[in-house]
């Protein structure tokens, strides 16, 4: 269970107030710290992370995957803070708080997050012109939910437990195994 903060802001006095207090999102304006991570949880983020991180060096591609800490701007009330993301391009500079435009965006959801990461954060992921893909991950099911925006542009979805997960663009392939602990 998040914990919210009464006081109103945006997301640049988010950013501001908040830089190295722990784990927070801005929601409709206000601050959440977020909850404490499970065991399972961390190892399923971390696995993640390694994943995109191996499957970028396969590729070859000029893209960087992070673990947690780098807030996703949606608009100017809203602010999230994905388990693993992927840019793509220009490397960023060391001193960003923010992915400033993620390709892939990946959360592992918990009994108090699946409503939430399921609607308002795939909505609001979705918002950006620059994601393509949307990983829910469920270490309790052990499924994938991929979420994209296809090349026409439309939002489709496709849940696997099993096989090769292909995320293009950018190019690449995972097997979603990896992205549980045997």
């Amino acid at each position: 269970m998040a914990n919210a903060v009464a006081e109103r802001m945006d997301v640049d006095a988010f950013l501001l107030a908040f830089e190295g207090q722990g784990r927070w999102e801005l929601r409709d304006g206000r601050p959440v710290k977020l909850s404490a991570e499970t065991l399972g949880h961390v190892r399923v983020k971390a696995r993640a992370f390694l994943a995109l991180r191996d499957a970028i060096a396969r590729a070859g591609l000029p893209c960087e995957a992070f673990m947690d800490g780098l807030i996703v701007r949606i608009d100017r009330d809203n602010a999230y803070e994905p388990d693993a993301s992927v840019q793509c391009g220009t490397h960023l500079p060391d001193h960003l708080l923010e992915a400033p435009s993620p390709i892939i965006v990946v959360e592992v959801v918990s009994p108090s997050s699946k409503t939430f990461d399921r609607r308002t954060k795939r909505k609001g992921y979705f918002s950006l012109a620059s994601l393509r893909h949307y990983l829910i991950l469920d270490p309790d099911e052990r499924l994938v939910e991929h979420h994209f925006r296809t090349t026409q542009g439309a939002l489709d979805s496709q849940t696997m437990a099993t096989g090769s997960l292909r995320l293009d663009p950018p190019g690449l392939e995972i097997d979603v195994a990896s992205f549980f602990p045997a």
